[in-house]
């Protein structure tokens, strides 16, 4: 079955940098300066920012869906991060070199599956978990951190 990736979307995040570091402080997020690449995913390009780039690193709620599986972790996101936009059955490289952990929830943002799965196979149990029609969509986050990645969603065939 068909999906496509969704990043998170630029100007959700492009007021945080006109922000001084106290205000952003009260906001439980902190500005960056990218000292190693790979290793700071950012949410919104789904690329890793290169080293000396300026990240905001902050708490993103990722489910908020009136459900016991609501959930917010930490995310990076660029300072001139542009949206992403991801084509059918398109997984974004940055993926590729990491280890992923798949999530997989109902109309009734339920979580009724999960999987663990090297990147450079994320295409496979992501296809094959959408043939399954109680799945309405997948979060992914990065294995180790456990940092919520993006969302993925199937693509509905016209015919």
């Amino acid at each position: 079955m068909d999906f496509r990736f969704k990043a998170l979307p630029a100007k959700a995040f492009k007021h945080l940098f006109k922000l001084t570091d106290q205000e952003l402080a009260s906001q439980n997020a902190k500005r960056l300066t990218v000292t190693a690449c790979p290793g700071v995913p950012c949410r919104v390009s789904m690329k890793d920012a290169e080293v000396g780039e300026t990240v905001i690193l902050m708490n993103y709620v990722h489910l908020n869906a009136s459900s016991p599986f609501d959930a917010s972790h930490a995310i990076y996101v660029r300072e001139l991060a542009e949206d992403s936009e991801f084509g059918i059955n398109e997984v974004p490289e940055l993926l590729a070199t990491r280890m992923i952990s798949l999530r997989f929830f109902n109309r009734e943002n339920m979580m009724i599956a999960a999987d663990l799965v090297s990147g450079e196979r994320l295409s496979i149990p992501l296809s094959e978990a959408f043939e399954n029609p109680e799945i309405a969509y997948a979060h992914v986050h990065y294995a180790k951190p456990g940092c919520f990645a993006a969302s993925v969603h199937r693509v509905e065939s016209n015919t």
